[in-house]
């Protein structure tokens, strides 16, 4: 399962895990001992808090994966930052998403080539939950990758 994890991301390790029905939740963490603004660029170590974020991925052996991933929230310490605290940014997913970048690329592949309804309903007899209108709108956005 360590595996798994690092192949998403190298700085990243499990947690923990459990399976329950057909949904595998995977917790997650940083191993970064330092992050970087992404205001300004300054490297920061100091937490102010944290939070779980949960961000769905490729399914697994028929089952959804939940990835819940801890999300620490950081003082920048660059007095000249127009922010004063920022949220850690991780690089297997958009900022405020909440599909992984490898989830995105397999429902547009899917769905370049079928209607929205089509694929909504292929996607989900493969354990990945999506609607037709958030399918409409990743195509949208990654129009110039399509094709």
């Amino acid at each position: 399962m360590k595996d798994f994890i690092t192949a998403l991301d190298p700085n990243y390790q499990l947690d923990k895990y459990h399976i329950k029905n057909n949904i595998a939740v995977f917790y997650i963490s940083s191993k970064m001992s330092e992050v970087k603004c992404p205001y300004c660029g300054t490297l920061s170590s100091k937490v102010h808090s944290s939070y779980e974020r949960e961000i769905q991925d490729l399914p697994m052996q028929n089952r959804k994966v939940i990835l819940l991933v801890k999300t620490r929230k950081m003082f920048c310490s660059n007095c000249k930052c127009e922010k004063k605290t920022f949220s850690e940014c991780h690089p297997f997913v958009e900022n405020n998403g909440k599909k992984t970048r490898r989830l995105v690329q397999n429902i547009l592949f899917t769905s370049a080539q079928l209607s929205s309804v089509n694929a909504a309903k292929i996607l989900k007899s493969n354990s990945i939950e999506v609607g037709k209108s958030s399918i409409c709108s990743l195509l949208k956005k990654n129009a110039i990758n399509c094709g």
